[in-house]
């Protein structure tokens, strides 16, 4: 008899342990009496002995991400997106994720701010925070921005209000970040694609005017340079010519021809004999002396 009683104490006492996980810390909770909190000291992993009275918390110590989608097959069965307006007033509607870890020996503290679970906080605390902070953000950014290129700094923003917001209450977000697309009614994304449409028209139209007046500027200096080029090619040419003239003179001329002179008269078209100057031929020809 003994033996039974001792036997269904173990295994009571085996039934009222509970497992702390690797990778998490537990935080044990006394739920009567004066006592009833949060115990000062966080449970590493391991096996511990939680009472009737006590409930413990798990918090995982590893990164953690979830989503807030429309999407059924992910996060949760319901709508978790998340909508918020731009400064016209116009309501933008998009899925969002988060990832964060819980710090280890401020894992009491996280459960003091919100006396949740980890799972509790996620989808309503984090959630909230993570809401408001696109609210804000966004309130000021008109839909072109927040559709456009201000949506990378949006995203800055809300990361570093979130982590700033539950960094003290032992919650480290690594990232907050969107997923797909904004979600905008039919006739603004069309509008607003028109618009990014014609700013890119008109963009590439200043391309190309930029294009051709810089071809149009290397044709010209092209054309200078072969101007250039051509007019001192000329000058040099009629420099040459000139000095070449100022040197010639009849007498040189006629001395030249008859250096190369062979004796016979030329032969020309039409009988006619060329012009020879003989005056100058005679005199620079030596006088014969009779003998």
């Amino acid at each position: 008899m003994f033996k039974k009683i001792f036997f269904l104490f173990l295994l009571l006492s085996m039934a009222a342990c509970s497992k702390v996980p690797a990778g998490n810390v537990g935080v044990k909770v006394n739920l009567l009496g004066s006592e009833k909190g949060v115990d000062v000291q966080t449970l590493s992993p391991g096996r511990y002995y939680i009472g009737w009275n006590e409930q413990l918390f798990l918090f995982p110590t590893f990164t953690q991400n979830y989503v807030w989608t429309k999407d059924s097959r992910e996060g949760s069965e319901d709508d978790e997106s998340i909508g918020f307006q731009t400064k016209e007033g116009l309501v933008v509607n998009a899925d969002f994720g988060v990832s964060y870890h819980v710090v280890g020996d401020k894992a009491s503290i996280t459960f003091q701010k919100w006396r949740k679970g980890v799972d509790e906080i996620t989808d309503v605390y984090l959630r909230n925070i993570v809401r408001n902070s696109l609210v804000n953000t966004a309130a000021s950014m008109s839909v072109e921005s927040v559709y456009g290129a201000g949506k990378v700094e949006m995203m800055k923003t809300v990361n570093t209000e979130v982590a700033n917001a539950v960094r003290e209450f032992g919650i480290e977000v690594e990232s907050v970040y969107m997923i797909g697309e904004f979600r905008l009614p039919e006739s603004v994304t069309a509008a607003i694609e028109l618009k990014i449409q014609a700013t890119q028209k008109a963009q590439q139209r200043e391309n190309d005017i930029q294009t051709a007046t810089a071809q149009a500027k290397i044709a010209e200096a092209e054309a200078l340079g072969r101007a250039k080029s051509v007019t001192i090619e000329a000058e040099s040419q009629a420099n040459a010519n000139l000095l070449m003239a100022k040197s010639l003179t009849p007498e040189l001329v006629q001395y030249e021809m008859a250096k190369k002179w062979d004796g016979k008269m030329p032969v020309v078209s039409g009988g006619a004999t060329p012009m020879v100057n003989m005056d100058s031929l005679v005199r620079e020809q030596p006088v014969p002396v009779a003998k």
